[in-house]
């Protein structure tokens, strides 16, 4: 098999979880786009192993190595991340990426011209002068 076919693909699926991670809006769908992204570079990792031990002679395997390095790594960080994805959405009750960014704490959401009200500004100041006032 030619060394352009498995590249071809793992070019494809790479692109496919790079649109996925630049889409998406759902934590869950931007962390299977990382996994397609890392598979994509296992495919590569191989595809490129078995092309260079065909014109070495000692083989050493090293992509494979790294492959099972890799997906050791991808196994810990997709168990890592779904654990803080569903803490985030037992506290705030959304996996959206957008409306978590939105709803962050201590930030209101601004008025429908951009700018902050008087009311959210003097209540800004005034918390401001209570922090200043007890330190």
């Amino acid at each position: 098999m030619h060394l352009a076919y498995p590249a071809v693909l793992s070019a494809l699926l790479f692109c496919t979880g790079l649109y996925g991670v630049l889409a998406r809006r759902n934590a869950i769908l931007v962390l299977m786009s990382v996994e397609l992204m890392l598979n994509a570079v296992n495919l590569n990792l191989v595809a490129f192993d078995v092309w260079l031990s065909k014109a070495a002679e000692d083989t050493l395997h090293s992509g494979q190595a790294l492959t099972l390095f890799t997906i050791a790594i991808a196994a810990a960080e997709i168990g890592i991340g779904l654990a803080i994805v569903l803490a985030v959405h037992r506290n705030r009750g959304t996996a959206d990426i957008d409306r978590l960014r939105d709803t962050a704490e201590g930030h209101e959401p601004d008025g429908p011209d951009g700018d902050v009200s008087d009311g959210d500004a003097s209540a800004t100041r005034a918390a401001a002068e209570k922090a200043e006032a007890t330190a």
